[in-house]
């Protein structure tokens, strides 16, 4: 148990750097690990462990200048990374992170390492200007991503590939839609502005807040009137848009919000599936939140004879595991996670997946293949490989969103079955 106070920086920092040392040895932050530390001190542990792994390959830069050798110990390694990051945010408070940090290094590995760490920090300080200058004239340490991912972002966006890295390494936007089965976008616009909440309107049910906020000062957001969902993530819905009334499949459907958003458009016969029990309850839980009802199933949706009845669907949503490496901002961890194999891995993956699907769409049905990757391979080409295997699809609409300030990064194509 830490002796530190739970609302001390020091804290914050011992768990970020606890965190983050999980992520480097393989764990994702998928997995719990800031659901273990106390609601307290979440807020602040989240927004130092998010912001330190958007940065990781920077202040990784800074450290190997700093360091004489590798330090052994992981935890220490990570709580001079997430110091860094506090201290070139919080410009204003160096003493008070330096002190803070040297707390922390207290309880990791005996205190064995706190002049250690006062001296690394001290030393950064002093030597900041250098140390940027020189991060500046390196382009990896400067991209902050891994060798292999701004090489394959070089290759197939030779024009707009500075604009993804530095979208990756921003703090994503934060935009809700609208639940239109009980408030429009207007009326909802309006309960915000009365709150003193600025937003814009996005798309026929979203809204762009100008600051992000915690989701328990939105208006109405327990009573199910509306969800977060970043506006790409909304287009699934538009271009899928089932009639209503229509048999309708999400294929890998948790946490949901894709899910929610077809059945806030229109009366629909859906099923969700998902892989794991776990993520088939936070599907229920968002579903039962917004009003809304679906048959869900926990199954891998490309074993057929698991789930399917075999009554052929109207449409499908295939939202299918990918790299996320068009949403790294809000998994600042899959850059580091992620290996130059893992794209083909996913390939196959998606492939069988796809494949399996097409067999449950009805003749005149509608698939929506969808992934959160700009990596061609999953993308463009993953759809060119399907359309060679399946002659009775029919590519109806295809489109690549790069993230920006406005949205995260989306693949969509969608495709028709002929009769």
């Amino acid at each position: 148990m830490s002796k530190l106070p739970l609302n001390s920086l020091a804290f914050a920092l011992l768990n970020a750097a606890r965190i983050n040392a999980a992520v480097f040895a393989g764990q994702s932050l998928a997995d719990g690990l800031l659901a273990r530390v106390d609601a307290v001190a979440r807020p602040a542990v989240q927004d130092i462990v998010y912001g330190s792994l958007r940065q990781y390959g920077r202040g990784d830069f800074f450290l190997s200048r700093l360091l004489s050798k590798p330090l052994a110990e992981a935890e220490v390694h990570a709580l001079l990374l997430v110091a860094i990051y506090r201290l070139e945010t919080w410009p204003d408070a160096a003493h008070t992170v330096v002190d803070q940090a040297v707390a922390a290094a207290g309880e990791l590995a005996e205190g064995r390492f706190r002049a250690l760490v006062n001296g690394v920090l001290r030393n950064f300080l002093r030597q900041q200007g250098e140390l940027n200058a020189a991060l500046a004239s390196d382009e990896l340490a400067a991209s902050q991503h891994p060798a292999w991912w701004l090489a394959a972002l070089q290759a197939a966006y030779p024009q707009d590939w500075q604009a993804i890295v530095a979208a990756g390494n921003a703090a994503p936007p934060m935009a809700l839609r609208v639940n239109l089965r009980r408030c429009s976008q207007d009326q909802y616009q309006e309960r915000l502005s009365a709150e003193n909440i600025a937003a814009s309107p996005v798309g026929e049910a979203g809204l762009m807040l100008d600051k992000p906020l915690p989701v328990d000062r939105l208006p109405g957001f327990a009573a199910g009137l509306v969800s977060v969902q970043d506006p790409g993530a909304q287009r699934a819905a538009d271009l899928l848009a089932p009639l209503p009334g229509s048999r309708v499949l999400d294929a890998c459907a948790a946490p949901g919000g894709k899910t929610a958003h077809l059945l806030e458009r229109a009366e629909l016969d859906l099923i969700a599936l998902d892989l794991k029990p776990s993520r088939c309850r936070r599907i229920e839980e968002n579903l039962a939140r917004l009003g809304l009802h679906a048959g869900i199933k926990a199954a891998d949706c490309a074993k057929l004879s698991t789930w399917w009845d075999g009554r052929p669907f109207d449409a499908v949503l295939a939202d299918v595991p990918c790299t996320a490496s068009g949403v790294v901002r809000r998994n600042p961890d899959a850059k580091w996670l992620r290996r130059a194999e893992d794209i083909a891995s996913f390939a196959a993956t998606q492939a069988r997946i796809l494949d399996a699907l097409w067999q449950v769409v009805r003749p005149g049905g509608k698939l929506l293949y969808v992934t959160c990757s700009v990596f061609p391979a999953e993308n463009g080409q993953q759809i060119g490989h399907f359309l060679e295997r399946q002659p009775d699809a029919v590519r109806c609409h295809e489109e690549q969103l790069l993230p920006t300030a406005e949205h995260d990064g989306f693949f969509y194509c969608l495709l028709e079955k002929r009769d």
